[in-house]
């Protein structure tokens, strides 16, 4: 794991039923959930799950209902106790820390944004807002000055005075956002924030976030049960089964090489195009300057960026990688091979 990680994760487990400390002890680890659950009458929420999360990353946990996602995120903060293991904050030990070291980390460090809004009904959305400014004890003129401010960044100008009835599921989500942003968290945790809102606006909203990421470069973890979701957030994606974790990678790692047929399932209606880079799919070519007026692209392009340059002309692009040298080329029929999901 990294050492300069803002999140590290060791080996978290977390069991759930009255002797869960003793039948973590004594059980064969390697069992599956299942088998655990037939010998001891508990159940593995997560099961072992390490990974790393850098400073500014947006860091997707994925998996189908039951996998262990937003068991492993309350972990994280401490909602739920991991059974073991350890959560590095910072490099603070979270799960040995005391209540108000917690309370703490809560109100300056970390926020959490739930699935179903979690609003006060009968506070406005000024209040709905500015309400961890409250706790933290910040008066009534600059926690209102800071949570217009926030209000305003995620565009719900002229709704301050309104209360969340009176608002659309997209706009309610907007005011939960706003409210973990106002206490400006370092670690913003999302648990399936989206996945109660319409299609359309579901996508507004995931546009929104990643512009909103591009400006603050927060360190995100954010939770979904949606593959296209997922490789559309995430600079990174861990994909959890039975509360273990099945591959871990970019979303171009993960589309190219699935680790297995559960994860190479959520994988085959995703359109490769949009997430593979010309580098994953050039023709190698030994290393060498990039001559003047030659057309070139870098290895990171991806490929349906690449589309229009490609579409009339026979003659193959130059890739040229981190140090700009050409070391590929990639042309028309790459591209219609990678459109067709050859690779």
């Amino acid at each position: 794991m990294a050492t300069d990680a803002k999140i590290i994760c060791n080996n978290i487990w977390k069991v759930f039923g009255p002797n869960a400390d003793k039948v973590l002890r004594e059980m064969d680890r390697s069992l599956s959930r299942a088998e655990i659950q037939e010998q001891t009458g508990h159940v593995v929420g997560v099961k072992d799950v390490s990974f790393s999360v850098a400073e500014g990353e947006t860091f997707v946990v994925m998996g189908l209902s039951g996998s262990g996602k937003s068991t492993l995120v309350r972990c994280l903060s401490r909602l739920i106790d991991p059974t073991d293991g350890q959560v590095l904050v910072d490099g603070q030990d979270i799960t040995s820390a005391s209540h108000s070291e917690l309370k703490q980390l809560r109100r300056n460090k970390m926020a959490m944004v739930f699935q179903h809004f979690g609003l006060f009904p009968h506070r406005k959305v000024i209040d709905n807002v500015a309400y961890g400014l409250e706790v933290r004890g910040e008066g009534r003129k600059q926690r209102y000055e800071k949570a217009m401010n926030i209000i305003e960044l995620v565009g719900l100008d002229g709704w301050a005075e309104h209360y969340p009835r009176e608002l659309s599921g997209g706009m309610q989500q907007r005011v939960g956002l706003a409210r973990a942003m106002a206490v400006e968290p370092e670690i913003l945790l999302f648990d399936e924030p989206f996945s109660a809102l319409d299609p359309l606006i579901r996508r507004e909203m995931q546009d929104e976030l990643l512009s909103l990421q591009s400006r603050l470069k927060k360190t995100m973890v954010f939770i979904t049960h949606d593959f296209l979701e997922a490789i559309k957030m995430g600079d990174n994606i861990m994909i959890m089964r039975d509360g273990a974790v099945s591959q871990m990678g970019t979303p171009e790692e993960i589309v190219a090489n699935p680790a297995d047929k559960y994860v190479a399932d959520f994988t085959e209606d995703v359109p490769r195009y949009k997430v593979l880079s010309a580098g994953k799919v050039m023709r190698a070519v030994d290393k060498k300057p990039l001559m003047d007026n030659v057309p070139s692209v870098s290895v990171s392009a991806k490929i349906e960026g690449l589309i229009d340059s490609v579409a009339d002309t026979d003659t193959p692009l130059a890739v040229v990688d981190e140090q700009g040298m050409v070391c590929g080329e990639i042309d028309r029929a790459i591209v219609m091979k990678s459109m067709k999901g050859s690779f």
